[in-house]
C-alpha cells in the first residue's frame, strides 16, 4: 500500500518536473539511517513529501519534521503524508530561514534553495545530535558545478556560484569531516569532528 503510493508520488513529481530525489539517493540514504542507528530526521525541503514519506516508512524512524515553504508543493505534500496514514511525520508550511526548531535530531537533510545551503548549515547545524550526520543533496546541480563560467544565464550562473562557494567552505572549515558520494546528483555527508 505505502509502496504504491511512493510510486505514485514519484511518477506526479517526474511527470510535473517537481525536484524530488532520485531513487538511487533514497536507497542510498536508507543505507545511511540503518548502519548509523538513525531514529529522528529534519528535512529542509519536502517538496512533495516523496522523499519524506520514504524516510518515515523505515522501520525505526520515530519523528520526521520537513519543512517547504512553496504553498502548491506543502498542500500537495500535507494530502500525500494523509494518504500514507504515517503519523511519525510533522510537515511546517514556512521559508526554512524563518523557521525555529529546539528538537534535535540524528539525520539533518538540507535539500532546499541551493544558494542558500551555508545558512540552512549555519542555522540547522545546532539541531544535530553529537554523532548526527547532515546530509547535503544535489551538489552537483546537473553538471553545471565547476562550470559557472560557461553558463550564460545570470540568475543560473550565479546560483551555481553560490554552490561552488559553499563547497570550497565545506572543503576548508574544521568542524565536519565531510564525504563526497557519486549518487543522484552528488550528495555529501558531514559529521561533527568531535564525535569522530
Amino acid at each position: 500500500m505505502i509502496n504504491n503510493l511512493i510510486d505514485e508520488i514519484r511518477e506526479y513529481g517526474i511527470k510535473n518536473d517537481v525536484p524530488i530525489m532520485s531513487v538511487e539517493s533514497i536507497e542510498t540514504i536508507t543505507k545511511i539511517i540503518k548502519d548509523n542507528n538513525i531514529h529522528s530526521i529534519l528535512e529542509i525541503g519536502t517538496a512533495i513529501a516523496y522523499s519524506t514519506i520514504c524516510l518515515a516508512s523505515i522501520d525505526g524512524i520515530n519523528k520526521i519534521t520537513s519543512i517547504e515553504r512553496d504553498n502548491d508543493r506543502f498542500e500537495i505534500a500535507k494530502s500525500n503524508v494523509k494518504k500514507s496514514k504515517l503519523n511519525n511525520i510533522e510537515l511546517i508550511h514556512d521559508d526554512a530561514l524563518n523557521t525555529v526548531i529546539n528538537d534535535m535530531y540524528d539525520l539533518i537533510i538540507i535539500d532546499a534553495a541551493k544558494s542558500q545551503n551555508k545558512r540552512f548549515l549555519d542555522k540547522y547545524k545546532s539541531n544535530l545530535n553529537e554523532n548526527g550526520i547532515i546530509i547535503v543533496d544535489n551538489l552537483d546541480f546537473h553538471g553545471y558545478v565547476g562550470k559557472s563560467s560557461e553558463i550564460k544565464s545570470r540568475n543560473l550562473r550565479q546560483m551555481v556560484r553560490k554552490i561552488e562557494k559553499f563547497l570550497d567552505y565545506l572543503n576548508t572549515q574544521e568542524e565536519f569531516s565531510v564525504e563526497y558520494l557519486e549518487v543522484g546528483d552528488r550528495m555529501c555527508l558531514l559529521k561533527n569532528q568531535k564525535s569522530n
